[in-house]
């Protein structure tokens, strides 16, 4: 049976090498766990978009000691999109409606909507828009209602287990990917 809806992860489920932190890590001459240390609680509002890249840096800055001068999520943002995935999201939009489902942050957000990587998507649900980020249930009841759909309804693709196990504790049908061929065996199933 068909699925009214799928929700699709963005980054490392359709987009990969989307992960600029350890990137951004080794220019600030840091451990990713530094960078966490740094980033604090700021890293999760960043996510909700309670706060901008901007203002990010300004108090990331403040417990680096040092001043970031430029915004680095969107110096180093530079991803690639998984092929497989994509034939995957285009097949199922002939019968069923696709969304995407995204952590994201503004400036990364703002470059794949320029980019038009979200084209793909009957419409895009990300958490610096929404106010609410991934495994918070809240975030796929949103979803949910914004499309008329019950949890039964919908199947759920990410690359975070912690996410995948959030959506089925309410009842939407969850497939953790790992690569594009099982995802595809995933869904037949």
């Amino acid at each position: 049976m068909m699925k009214k809806l799928y929700i699709f992860d963005m980054g490392g489920v359709l987009c990969c090498d989307f992960n600029d932190i350890p990137v951004i890590s080794a220019y600030l001459g840091i451990t990713e766990e530094n960078f966490f240390v740094c980033a604090g609680g700021n890293f999760r509002e960043l996510l909700d978009g309670k706060i901008n890249s901007n203002e990010f840096w300004v108090r990331f800055s403040l417990r680096y000691g040092k001043k970031v001068k430029e915004e680095l999520f969107g110096k180093f943002f530079n991803p690639g999109i998984i092929q497989g995935t994509k034939d995957i999201i285009e097949q199922l939009r002939n019968n069923s409606r696709v969304v995407c489902g995204t952590n994201t942050i503004d400036s990364h957000y703002y470059y794949l909507l320029n980019q038009g990587s979200y084209e793909i998507f009957d419409e895009v649900y990300a958490s610096n828009l929404m106010g609410i980020s991934k495994p918070d249930p809240d975030f796929y009841w949103h979803i949910l209602r914004s499309e008329c759909v019950k949890p039964e309804e919908a199947v759920f693709i990410d690359d975070t287990e912690e996410n995948v196990l959030s959506a089925q504790k309410i009842g939407i049908n969850s497939i953790l990917f790992t690569d594009s061929d099982s995802l595809k065996t995933g869904l037949k199933n």
